[in-house]
């Protein structure tokens, strides 16, 4: 383990690092310390660790809080290592095991979530606690949203992805695209912290220097379509998960609509819910307080995660 070159979320009082888990893996550590479980929050498709800035810190109270770039994503490279769901829940079982050193509550957003879920499912002794956070769901015969149908359509046909992907790169500047991504997860984009903006293009400027990187988030990309285009196993996983599960979401999530969520939540009536108004894809960034205060409350009162 050595310090990260990089200071992004500095401006929240958290210190990056580099571990080899086969390959370089940047995280950041808000601090903390306690005996409950300690938190590793997992960022969604296009995220990075920076993701969790604005609630890092709260969370870290009474234990320690962490979030690494999975593999491909922030300043994790990727390619030509692997960046599918099944090779990131490896990292996180790694990082897990290697870094954190015990059971822990896994906080996942969106791909986050899936890759949290497939932890607690395969190593449910290394998961203290689950919160999904507006997690990828299996999809319904419901009608989508035309604009997020018609960008996961394109990244899904070959050779089109890649255009569009470097289209977008050579054409737009790192603030545009930061901007049309908050577009896209927040029901209001006004509401994005100015700090966090500045650090997100920051970052992106920076992984421009990153190799292949719309090849990582391709691979990404079409690893969890096809693990979504499962649901009936993906459903079965759920219901025999063993860790404790607080499912957050959005009501106004264009890319999980809140009717699938409900659902999920009917068929798991063991889980705790906490449904947001006018809210999008990410909570954690659109309205930090109310996850905080939704995390907190179901730590304080879940025996594995809360500590002694």
């Amino acid at each position: 383990m050595k310090a990260a070159p990089w200071t992004f979320a500095e401006p929240w009082g958290a210190s990056g690092w580099v571990s080899d888990l086969g390959g370089p893996v940047h995280w950041i550590d808000f601090g903390g310390e306690g005996d409950g479980a300690p938190i590793v929050f997992v960022h969604g498709l296009g995220g990075s660790h920076l993701n969790w800035a604005l609630v890092g810190t709260a969370l870290a109270k009474g234990r320690r809080a962490v979030a690494l770039d999975l593999r491909g994503f922030g300043m994790t490279p990727g390619a030509p290592r692997s960046t599918s769901i099944r090779s990131n829940v490896s990292l996180v079982d790694a990082f897990i095991r290697e870094v954190v050193g015990g059971p822990a509550v896994l906080v996942g957003n969106s791909m986050g979530g899936v890759i949290s879920v497939l932890q607690a499912h395969n190593s449910p002794h290394s998961v203290a606690g689950l919160v999904l956070v507006d997690p990828a769901l299996p999809p319904a015969t419901i009608r989508p949203d035309l604009r997020v149908a018609a960008m996961f359509m394109t990244y899904m046909t070959p050779g089109i992805g890649e255009l569009y992907m470097r289209f977008a790169q050579n054409r737009l500047s790192s603030r545009q695209l930061v901007r049309r991504m908050n577009e896209l997860c927040f029901a209001d984009p006004s509401r994005l912290d100015p700090k966090l903006m500045d650090a997100s293009v920051a970052l992106t400027d920076q992984r421009r220097e990153i190799p292949r990187k719309e090849e990582s988030f391709l691979g990404a990309t079409r690893s969890l379509m096809r693990f979504l285009a499962r649901p009936d196993r993906y459903r079965d996983i759920m219901a025999g998960l063993k860790p404790p599960v607080l499912l957050i979401s959005g009501d106004a999530d264009r890319l999980v609509p809140i009717t699938l969520a409900r659902a999920v939540a009917k068929a798991n009536p063991h889980w705790d819910t906490a449904f947001m108004t006018d809210v999008g894809h990410t909570p954690q960034l659109e309205t930090p307080a109310a996850v905080v205060n939704a995390v907190t409350d179901w730590l304080a009162r879940t025996p594995t995660t809360a500590g002694k």
